[in-house]
């Protein structure tokens, strides 16, 4: 929309005519611009929706603005003809019709019915209590027009925007909700049974809530853009859409996970059972060894073995029963629990063994290093030494004697040891025999 020149001095002829060639110009532009609002989409859908909250009362001022718009534009219109209605009686206007042609174009001559602006709920321009008419200057009135089609279309413009965007997508998600629902339900995963059950509820519920809401009052759900003046500008509101949307989509991965135990429940429970089974066996062969311990090792405190955990076992066997009657839902979380506590069952039962066997490790240890020792003397030539195989029958006597006092059997050990340094350290080395050779003499 334009804007008309101000008052002034009477208009020569070619004045007014650019004035009304403008005039001319600025009322097809309005013309234009108030059919295409008035064809606009969102207009229609305002009309025909039952609205409420901020919409409604927005839509109530929007329909007084259109309306108090179509009432200046028809004066506008009336004017504008007066106007080239005088101009066209002569080819020469007179001076009389020049001073009403600067009148009609430049002052306020317009008249307007007050009974529009107060059926269109509109204030009026100098205020106050009704009046039977208003006058205008051409200016003026262009202004006023800019002004309630600016306001007018911003909000048919946000609205008809958010009805564009919002009522499909929550269609979109709603019918992907009714998808999951029925896989949900096909897989145990119902509401009171299961969180994610209860969740596609509330989904359902807030979806349900939030397309009543869109409808019927869309400008809640508008965000202006700042500092934007034009009209419609901003963007729909879709917090709680992307929320929910969000929460569909972490039901969908849980429900995708309990699919992926149905498939692979059998394999994961047969897993299960072979890893118990094989703590079950190692806490077995740490009981027995223990014994052993007891009988052959003496002065040495055994650790207690726990006996097979009845607590996982009987999980295991819920867990079975759980696939049979098709309960992945319940099946799902158990064997995710199951598997970590039966890794932790078999490292505790060999950490067991470990520690039950560690007084026979130990003999084993000393049992190699006493025979490496003599095995180390005899290359030498000292296997007859007397004292060295004195103090190798008394270490063996203790090691290979039950109870064995592993304290004990460790110094005659370390004994033997010393002896045999001692004895090596002192003795002169012979070629070929181990230890440093001499090569100092001729031909070194």
């Amino acid at each position: 929309m334009g804007d008309t020149a101000s008052t002034g001095p009477v208009m020569d002829r070619d004045e007014v005519d650019r004035a009304l060639a403008r005039l001319g110009a600025e009322h097809e532009a309005i013309e234009t611009s108030l059919l295409a609002l008035q064809d606009h989409a969102g207009r229609r859908l305002l009309e025909g929706a039952e609205l409420t909250g901020v919409t409604s009362e927005r839509w109530a001022a929007a329909e007084a603005s259109i309306t108090l718009l179509w009432a200046y534009f028809d004066a506008y219109t009336g004017a504008l003809r007066t106007a080239r209605e005088i101009r066209s009686r002569r080819r020469w206007s007179s001076r009389e019709d020049l001073v009403e042609l600067t009148e009609l174009l430049s002052g306020e001559a317009v008249t307007v019915a007050g009974s529009a602006a107060a059926t269109a709920g509109a204030p009026t321009l100098h205020g106050g209590p009704g009046r039977l008419s208003e006058r205008y200057s051409l200016s003026t009135l262009v202004e006023r027009m800019n002004q309630l089609y600016a306001t007018s279309l911003d909000m048919v413009v946000a609205a008809d925007a958010v009805w564009s965007a919002l009522p499909a997508r929550i269609d979109l998600l709603a019918a992907e909700l009714q998808r999951t629902r029925k896989l949900a339900h096909s897989v145990g995963v119902r509401p009171g049974e299961h969180p994610a059950g209860d969740d596609l509820e509330r989904i359902t519920r807030t979806l349900t809530k939030l397309r009543e809401q869109v409808v019927s009052d869309p400008l809640a759900f508008w965000r202006p853009a700042e500092g934007s003046s034009a009209p419609g500008g901003g963007r729909p509101d879709t917090t709680v859409y992307d929320r929910e949307a969000r929460a569909l989509e972490d039901v969908r991965r849980e429900i995708d996970a309990v699919l992926a135990v149905r498939q692979d429940a059998e394999q994961r429970i047969v897993r299960l059972r072979d890893v118990l089974s094989r703590a079950d066996r190692t806490l077995a062969e740490a009981r027995t060894a223990r014994g052993e311990v007891l009988a052959k090792i003496a002065a040495t405190e055994v650790p207690v073995v726990s006996g097979p955990p009845i607590v996982l076992q009987e999980q295991l066997a819920a867990a079975a029963e759980y696939r049979r009657h098709a309960q992945w839902h319940r099946l799902s979380p158990l064997l995710e629990s199951l598997e970590e506590k039966a890794e932790d069952e078999l490292q505790r039962a060999r950490e067991s063994l470990t520690a039950v066997t560690a007084p026979l490790a130990i003999r084993a240890e000393l049992r190699g290093r006493l025979d490496a020792y003599k095995a180390k003397v005899a290359r030498l030539g000292f296997a007859e030494d007397p004292e060295l195989v004195e103090k190798y029958e008394k270490a063996r006597r203790m090691l290979w004697s039950a109870p064995c006092d592993l304290r004990v059997a460790e110094q005659a050990v370390l004994r033997y040891q010393h002896a045999a340094a001692e004895l090596l350290g002192s003795a002169p080395r012979v070629p070929g025999q181990g230890g440093p050779v001499d090569r100092t003499g001729p031909g070194a």
